[in-house]
């Protein structure tokens, strides 16, 4: 099998694609990729066939390999363990799910979170929001999938370290819906998640990351602001920043594989990788508890929304990278408003001297910095969010 361009671009590689050619060509290819996993993903899901327990048991958690939440009793929580698929072992590896079954019957909403495994303020973010869930003042379901690429979590990386060829690190975010037969490892646990687990039990989906290891971003939220469901659910967050961005730049992401289903998603970003950002989980938390009551699974009003702050909506990113090696020091922060011209950072070499200054060729707002003070050539120093008169299909997704 032929690897996709698309399917191996990290951060980095979405910086250096955003020549226009480049991003066009690395989008047509990951396009046909995305209709061969769907394909597959439909002949393999059998959404009728229920909730399936395999007979064992983690730390007193039963097991299941296909759930339907409607055969789980309401107005409780229940803690389950996913099978995905196999490590090189044979043993599985085991995804967690929490479902708060509401008392009375509404819409069904999934939360997902460690699809990256160094994204940790958006695990914490979900567990917070399960966590102040009480079921039996509920109506309807919310089920949590906290650790879905379970390899790159155990060492707190981004990618799933695949031993298909030797070591190759895959970007879970770049396989959905994934292929239950697939070529790797990955592809068939995305297949399997998506087909047994996470679809069939959707009406809506919040699919939570954060930056990279390396790379910081501010609070924002990516998605399709023309789809009135989505707009709905973003405008209902107090961050100060939305990424509308179009499916087809990035159609084998896990929101995106949702709208595919026809199930409304989209995907925020909460901060720096491999740490808890307290203040950003708290607004994600506030603004996650809103769509609960948007949807009518929560009673009680509406806290702060999109409305009572400035929201500044972009539809691409402008990537500053670095043509030097040396210490970096920004002169902007998250949020800062730029405009063309503007410095944003310099760089200096082991004797202190000033190698190399950037400035914004747009202007716009700060999304992203690279949060590691040293730099080679290439790295992705500052991302500018701001928007572009006609989107030409370069890639513009910063998780």
């Amino acid at each position: 099998m032929s690897e996709k361009p698309m399917e191996r671009l990290d951060r980095r590689d979405f910086m250096i694609a955003s020549i226009a050619t480049v991003g066009a060509s690395a989008a047509l290819v990951a396009g046909a990729g995305t209709a061969d996993a769907q394909e597959a993903a439909a002949v393999s899901a059998n959404p009728g066939a229920g909730t399936v327990y395999t007979g064992d048991m983690i730390r007193g958690k039963k097991v299941v390999s296909a759930l339907d939440v409607n055969d789980l009793e309401a107005g409780q929580k229940h803690l389950l363990y996913f099978q995905g698929v196999e490590a090189p072992t044979g043993q599985h590896w085991y995804v967690s799910v929490t479902v708060a079954k509401g008392a009375k019957p509404g819409k069904r909403i999934v939360l997902t979170s460690g699809v990256h495994g160094d994204e940790m303020s958006s695990i914490h973010t979900v567990q917070t929001v399960m966590n102040q869930l009480d079921p039996a003042q509920m109506s309807g379901t919310v089920m949590a999938v906290t650790d879905v690429s379970r390899p790159a979590l155990e060492s707190m990386q981004r990618r799933w370290p695949n031993q298909g060829r030797g070591i190759d690190l895959i970007d879970m975010n770049r396989e959905w819906p994934g292929n239950e037969n697939g070529l790797t490892a990955p592809s068939r646990h995305a297949g399997l998640l998506f087909n047994r687990l996470l679809r069939p039990n959707a009406d809506a989906a919040i699919d939570f990351h954060t930056g990279t290891t390396g790379f910081e971003v501010s609070a924002f939220n990516i998605g399709e602001t023309e789809r009135p469901e989505v707009k709905a659910m973003l405008d209902l967050y107090p961050v100060g920043q939305i990424l509308n961005m179009p499916k087809a730049a990035y159609p084998t992401v896990l929101h995106n594989a949702f709208i595919d289903a026809g199930i409304p998603a989209f995907a925020p970003e909460i901060g720096a990788a491999r740490v808890l950002n307290y203040e950003m989980i708290g607004l994600f938390v506030e603004g996650t508890m809103n769509v609960l009551r948007h949807h009518g699974i929560l009673a009680g009003s509406m806290g702060r929304t999109g409305k009572d702050i400035a929201v500044f909506v972009g539809n691409s990113g402008f990537p500053v990278l670095a043509t030097a090696g040396g210490l970096v020091e920004h002169l902007v922060k998250l949020n800062d408003k730029v405009e063309p011209g503007q410095k944003v950072a310099i760089q200096r070499n082991s004797f202190g001297e000033v190698v190399a200054e950037y400035t914004s060729a747009v202007a716009g707002e700060v999304m992203g910095q690279r949060c590691d003070a040293m730099s080679e050539p290439g790295n992705p120093l500052v991302l500018v969010l701001f928007n572009k008169p006609t989107p030409d299909g370069v890639e513009i997704y910063p998780e």
